[in-house]
């Protein structure tokens, strides 16, 4: 496998791979020098690779590399891939959520039972608007979004209907991550986004984690270690709360950004907490 490494936006290191079972290309590092190293200890074996050359973001506001890694994980969604990228909480993988094949891979990759609702990750809170039913003020989506917070909405029309079938409320994600917002602004529509890791195993945060999940991934975009590794608290991931009722709020999940989450809507929106 080519490793390519350098001083990177997304903190880590461009790493090409092709998978067993199709193209596994993973791009990172947005700035700095970029040296090639021979990964004698990578796992995965590598028929093919690529590398993209990645310039010194200082150099210009937008570096190619940001954009040829942005273009390359926007053409494996498209073709339906799956695509493991870092968010501000652990890493996740990601998928283009109106395409059902798409969304049924992702359900096998994880292992994960198929009642368990996947939520949707948009760019923008005004993009949360067309997939779903808000019934709070937008004051409070800005509070909350970017971050660490996943919002239960009720779903419209829009959604894929084979997306979480089985219930009329859909979790939004608008990660706190300059790259998988990025990304996500490119689609067509919204991502389906799930933690890159089998279901009932410890979240991921770095890239070697889930390495097991490489041979059935499209694309691996390294952005380097996410918080502390031996931390339990940085695997919390995101905090899920409901917001589906007016007035009232449930939280899901307490996730990594509880304390702060209630007090926004307590305090600063009245709302109403229920028991999970």
């Amino acid at each position: 496998m080519l490793r390519v490494k350098g001083t990177a936006a997304l903190a880590g290191l461009v790493r090409a791979v092709d998978g067993l079972q199709g193209p596994v290309r993973a791009v990172d590092g947005l700035q700095g020098s970029v040296r090639a190293v021979d990964g004698l200890q990578d796992p995965v074996p590598s028929r093919s690779s690529f590398l993209l050359p990645l310039p010194d973001s200082k150099a210009r506001p937008e570096p190619r590399g940001w954009r040829e890694a942005v273009g390359a994980a926007l053409s494996a969604l498209r073709e339906g891939g799956l695509v493991a990228v870092p968010t501000d909480t652990v890493y996740g993988v990601a998928c283009l959520a109106q395409d059902s094949s798409a969304v049924r891979s992702i359900y096998s990759l994880k292992g994960r039972n198929g009642m368990k609702p996947l939520a949707i990750c948009i760019g923008d809170v005004e993009h949360i608007y067309r997939y779903c039913h808000v019934n709070v003020p937008d004051e409070l989506l800005q509070d909350l979004l970017p971050g660490p917070v996943t919002l239960v909405l009720k779903r419209s029309e829009e959604l894929n209907k084979d997306l979480n079938p089985f219930t009329s409320l859909v979790g939004v994600r608008i990660p706190n991550h300059p790259f998988i917002r990025e990304l996500a602004r490119a689609c067509p529509g919204p991502l389906a986004l799930t933690s890159a890791n089998i279901s009932s195993q410890a979240s991921t945060l770095t890239v070697s984690e889930f390495q097991d999940l490489w041979p059935q991934l499209s694309l691996v975009i390294d952005g380097g270690p996410i918080g502390d590794v031996q931390s339990p608290e940085c695997r919390l991931g995101s905090t899920v709360v409901d917001l589906s009722v007016s007035g009232k709020f449930t939280i899901i999940r307490p996730g990594c950004a509880l304390t702060s989450t209630v007090e926004i809507l307590r305090q600063k929106y009245g709302l109403i907490p229920e028991s999970s």
